[in-house]
């Protein structure tokens, strides 16, 4: 990511919730492992309480009354492994029907052949997300589009003009792009307002990285030693979207980390994200599931995160969740942590 994790773009009113709800509105098990290993058994309930604990932000008051009836879904970028899945998915969430399936690959299959899908019509894959839009647009039904493509064509996705006339009965997004610059952010919020458009950008649909991510910024106000280990299965964009994120939470907090080396250029030693000593370790070992591991120390103790994800399946309650709270909506909001 090109800017700082804690890109303040919230609903514009409502009152903060609580902090440590979870909320997950999960359809299934998850695969997705969280854990937490803490060394000292003299704080047990102190580490406990910072791994529940959440960023508090604000909800809105420009909120639209969600809709009864059943939310229709369309999926962009079907035939990616994340698009199969979340059709299996909305054929098992209640009050959702998959409405539209769009890629460039694979026109004209019909969508239950790409993944094992419970009883559902017919839904042939297309190239014409205008098409499928204004077929919602004129029922008026509560739409949803969940947007799996690459993050250079959200933006001219979103300023379809059928898309905007669309919002007036009921359609809303959830954009899932790991990696997305902060200034496209920006232009989509402004976008949204104007056309009050519920939006949700997410860096990660995963709900136990983001409770991750919550307990390693609660942490890092206590301990001034920490490092990130992670591992994947493959080489491409190192360090990960997750470490970099990590990474920008806890900086400009105050803490200066890893005093002792620093400046060290030990290639050993890590890469140092941010200005404030943050080190990221990174292994690529095939058959090894992606794994975070935040590890904070402090004199005769060392705390420990962990998340492990095993399969893409453990994307799909955080993205069910989403798709429920964003017909809510009449903004654009940054990262999943904001429905907790």
């Amino acid at each position: 990511m090109g800017g700082h994790g804690n890109l303040n773009l919230l609903p514009r009113s409502t009152t903060r919730p609580r902090t440590g709800g979870t909320g997950t509105g999960a359809v299934g098990s998850s695969p997705c492992r969280y854990s937490i290993h803490y060394r000292s058994a003299s704080k047990v309930a102190a580490g406990r309480r910072s791994a529940a604990t959440s960023v508090s932000c604000s909800a809105a008051s420009s909120q639209a009354p969600p809709s009864q009836s059943t939310i229709k879904v369309v999926i962009v970028g079907a035939t990616k492994e994340m698009g199969r899945a979340a059709i299996a998915a909305m054929s098992r969430a209640r009050g959702m029907e998959l409405a539209g399936a769009i890629d460039t690959q694979c026109i004209g299959m019909d969508a239950r052949e790409l993944s094992v899908m419970d009883e559902a019509p017919e839904i042939p894959v297309l190239n014409d997300l205008t098409m499928v839009l204004d077929s919602i647009a004129q029922t008026r039904a509560t739409g949803v589009v969940v947007d799996f493509s690459e993050p250079s064509s959200v933006y001219d996705n979103v300023k379809q003009p059928v898309y905007t006339q669309a919002t007036t009965f009921g359609l809303s997004s959830v954009v899932y792009v790991p990696k997305i610059e902060m200034d496209t952010v920006t232009e989509l919020s402004a976008f949204c307002d104007m056309a009050s458009m519920g939006f949700l950008v997410a860096p990660t649909l995963s709900i136990g990285s983001v409770l991750l991510q919550q307990a390693a910024i609660e942490a890092s106000f206590h301990y001034n030693n920490v490092e990130i280990v992670e591992s994947r299965p493959n080489p491409s964009d190192l360090p990960s979207p997750d470490a970099i994120q990590i990474a920008n939470n806890i900086s400009d907090l105050g803490q200066i980390y890893n005093r002792q080396d620093m400046n060290s250029d030990n290639p050993a030693r890590g890469q140092v994200l941010g200005e404030d000593g943050v080190r990221v370790h990174n292994m690529i070992l095939p058959g090894l599931a992606s794994s975070t591991l935040v590890v904070l120390s402090g004199p005769g103790e060392v705390y420990t995160l962990k998340h492990d994800v095993t399969d893409v399946q453990s994307l799909m309650p955080g993205l069910i969740l989403a798709i429920r709270k964003v017909i809510q909506l009449k903004n654009l909001i940054y990262g999943l942590e904001k429905f907790l």
